[in-house]
């Protein structure tokens, strides 16, 4: 019998969760700046509901700051963002971020990650470097990131471009 309970509190844990994922990707599949899949870089989505009732869905913190500043008039009701680990979508400004550290970030060459548990985050920096850090300090390093990823995001298109144009 315990059994049979845990097993069943098990898969309703695992359905809310591929629900919650589920259900803010059904709606913004892909990021609106970059077309990025938001299903592929859900570790590191975000999702943002205005009080308007509007709601945008990004792939990286990068691309959610783009919208914020693109959206001065609106008021965010609430922000949430994918946990590094679980992929769940958690409150952005209850999160544990790392900042920086030798694994790649999405849309930045500066990392900016979300861990809804302290000691996970304090595992990753262990593993990774980087440094423990708010929501306020996490969407501050996006603004003053913003200038040089979107030079090496511009300079990587072209080059791209150009290799497409040179294969054909």
């Amino acid at each position: 019998m315990k059994r049979l309970i845990l097993v069943s509190v098990f898969i309703l844990t695992f359905a809310s969760i591929v629900f919650a994922i589920e259900a803010d990707i059904t709606k913004h599949s892909s990021c609106t700046y970059c077309g990025m899949d938001r299903a592929k870089y859900s570790h590191s989505r975000v999702h943002i509901e205005y009080d308007d009732g509007t709601s945008f869905g990004a792939c990286s913190l990068h691309c959610a700051a783009v919208d914020l500043a693109n959206n001065i008039d609106k008021s965010p009701k609430s922000i949430g963002v994918g946990d590094y680990n679980s992929k769940k979508l958690i409150d952005a400004e209850r999160t544990f971020w790392v900042i920086g550290g030798k694994k790649p970030g999405v849309m930045t060459v500066n990392a900016k990650w979300a861990f809804e548990d302290k000691h996970a985050a304090e595992k990753f920096i262990k593993e990774n470097g980087g440094v423990l850090a708010t929501f306020d300090d996490a969407i501050k390093a996006a603004y003053e990131d913003m200038y040089n990823d979107t030079k090496q995001i511009r300079e990587r298109r072209k080059m791209k471009k150009a290799l497409k144009t040179k294969g054909e």
